[in-house]
């Protein structure tokens, strides 16, 4: 295996590790396990997929912590996948030519895990060492299941790294209990998910009903009205046989035009109505893989099995969430263009009006590029492309250079949506009939969610252009308050702030020496306590922080060479700031403005701490300050400063 991608008889894991193939069986392993999963890596990464806690991102993380780790005990500790990136690419582009074009993401992405892991790796071995100590210290051979647990969900460690590590120190590992804890972590999630969907965890009827009576028939591509039957009625996970007015239910039909949840796109909502009764749908989800369930609340009547009901989708609400979904093909095609293959998607969001798209790119993500990607977007929406909808074999559809999207599975036929040359991609959601009816999209915001991933979110259709009419308002807005045309409020609203902000550094200025004016005075008010100079008083109230801790500092330099404590105070709002300062002869003598704190903070409800030549504070009780300034003094005059 290890020479179909040339690591193990190549040179190159060689010259990194200073080991020969075939010297050490130990070693051995490591090189093909290297050889291995730096192919599979680079394979994973090429089809979309990015390392992550779940599914397909979860096994390509795994395997690249595997070569790292292997390459570690090859005794290499510098970054070396993209090298075996590269070796990859060379002995497998001929076969898979994408990997050449793509092999700047794929790079990248190994690399950014790689670093990533290395971290880790560094702080996750200490705790497993100290977990070995331990465990050897109690005189067992065994690291506990939990303790391994802990390594894996807290850390990122696989179960065989820890397995691995545990054997070279002579330890063993209760994988059973490990898997215990893992089979636990397993049915919470998966009790969630199910929860979340449908408010039960046990799907044991829906998988009966799919069984019973088979997929749910999908018509919602060409009708929005259909009649069907009710061949399952469920509350709380349970068969029943009718709901009444005022009861929520989970309904299953032999055919529905209702569009499930799925591939990003949310579902339709909409009325079903009976000779018997009618209901609202609310929510329509694939709790099992071809099984629509329409979650309901009976409005008029009774609605019972067998019944035959009119469903009815809200079209504008399906013609919204269409527009957002097609406009996302449309920014996921602008995005590559300007990014390349290397920003795949890794997550959307179509609803009425809005869209949420993620894409993975390794780099930074420019303001000005995705200014260009809205407009590129927008000048193709003038075209009115027809929008196809058509089925295919996935062989025939990635010939056609259409886009398989991250995360998703696909038979041997695939559904695929053609907006011309600008965008095809695999998809089974609903869109417009020509790219026209989008009408606008307008990008509102960016950012970054997460190492090499990237989110937008746009508006689209009339959400667009009320948004952009808000925006022209606020403009026109501002330009009159201002008193300048629309294209020079940026340089005016510059203007103001730098002259506002001049203005605030003015009047601080201004209210520090009018506060440190008063230190002459202040200085005036010392009184001898024992052996040292004390000047402890309240000053006006509302001086903030920084100005109070300036003004104790001054007063503390104009007692000159004596051994002096100065301890000011300023309340405001119910609340009280305090500053002390030590001249250096009472420092000599064991004074220290952090500890003399100590000495009183609780009279005023608070605390503070610093420096032994300058301390603040502050505290939530400004009626306690006279007390405060009398323990000070018992402080200074007993000369006790701890």
């Amino acid at each position: 295996m290890g020479s179909e991608i040339g690591i193990r008889d190549s040179p190159k894991a060689e010259e990194i590790s200073g080991r020969r193939y075939g010297a050490n069986h130990a070693d051995d392993v490591r090189f093909r396990v290297i050889a291995d999963h730096a192919r599979s890596g680079v394979m994973l990464i090429g089809d979309g997929v990015t390392p992550g806690n779940e599914a397909r991102g979860y096994v390509l993380r795994r395997l690249l912590r595997r070569i790292v780790r292997s390459v570690r005990l090859l005794g290499v500790h510098e970054p070396v996948l993209g090298e075996f990136a590269a070796v990859v690419r060379d002995a497998m582009a001929p076969s898979y030519p994408e990997i050449a074009r793509d092999f700047e993401r794929i790079s990248e992405v190994m690399r950014n895990e790689e670093e990533a892991f290395l971290a880790t790796l560094t702080s996750g071995s200490r705790i497993f060492d100290l977990a070995a100590a331990e465990t050897k210290k109690s005189g067992s051979g065994v690291l506990s299941g939990e303790k391994a647990f802990q390594l894996h969900d807290t850390y990122g460690f696989p179960i065989d790294l820890t397995l691995e590590m545990a054997a070279e120190q002579g330890l063993r590992v209760d994988e059973e209990g490990f898997r215990a804890l893992m089979e636990q972590q397993r049915q919470r999630a998966k009790a969630d998910a199910a929860r979340q969907k449908v408010g039960v965890a046990d799907l044991s009827e829906y998988r009966k009903l799919l069984e019973q009576h088979g997929e749910t028939q999908f018509l919602g591509y060409t009708d929005l009205q259909a009649e069907a039957r009710v061949i399952g009625l469920l509350r709380d996970g349970q068969p029943v046989r009718s709901v009444r007015a005022g009861e929520q239910a989970e309904l299953v039909l032999d055919r529905t035009p209702f569009y499930a949840e799925s591939g990003g796109q949310i579902a339709d909502t909409g009325v079903l109505v009976g000779a018997g009764g009618e209901v609202e749908v609310l929510d329509v989800q694939k709790v099992v893989p071809g099984l629509f369930v329409h979650k309901v609340k009976v409005t008029q009547g009774e609605i019972g099995l067998d019944t035959t009901l009119t469903g009815s989708v809200d079209e504008a609400r399906r013609m919204a969430i269409q527009r957002s979904h097609s406009a996302t093909h449309l920014v996921h095609a602008a995005v590559r263009g300007a990014y390349g293959q290397r920003a795949a998607q890794a997550g959307s969001l179509n609803s009425p009006g809005r869209l949420r798209f993620d894409f993975t790119v390794p780099t930074s993500v420019s303001t000005d590029v995705l200014t260009e990607v809205e407009e590129e977007v927008n000048d193709y929406l003038l075209s009115d492309i027809e929008v196809k909808a058509y089925v295919t074999s996935k062989d025939k559809a990635l010939e056609m250079g259409a886009i398989a999207l991250f995360g998703e599975k696909y038979g041997s036929q695939v559904r695929v949506v053609d907006m011309g040359d600008y965008s095809r991609e695999l998809c089974g959601g609903t869109h417009v009939e020509r790219i026209g009816q989008l009408g606008l999209v307008k990008l509102v915001s960016d950012a970054s969610i997460g190492s090499g991933v990237h989110r937008v979110e746009a508006l689209v259709g009339t959400d667009a252009l009320r948004y952009v009419r808000k925006e022209q308002l606020l403009v026109s807005h501002l330009a009159t308050t201002f008193k300048v045309p629309p294209d020079q409020l940026p340089s005016r609203i510059e203007d103001v702030l730098t002259r506002l902000k001049n203005a605030e550094q003015e009047v601080e200025r201004l209210r520090t020496e009018q506060v440190l004016s008063s230190a002459g005075s202040l200085a005036g008010q010392a009184r001898e306590v024992g052996e040292f100079t004390l000047v402890a008083t309240q000053v006006a109230d509302g001086v903030d922080a920084g100005s109070l801790r300036k003004l104790t500092a001054e007063v503390r330099n104009r007692l000159g060479s004596r051994p002096g404590v100065v301890a000011l105070f300023s309340a405001a709002d119910g609340k009280v700031s305090f500053a002390v300062a030590t001249t250096e002869q009472a420092r000599d003598k064991g004074l220290a403005a952090g500890k003399l704190i100590g000495h009183f903070a609780g009279e005023v409800s608070g605390r503070g701490g610093g420096k032994p030549d300058l301390a603040q504070g502050g505290g939530s009780n400004p009626a306690g300050v006279e007390q405060a300034i009398a323990a000070l003094e018992h402080a200074v005059r007993s000369g006790a400063a701890g």
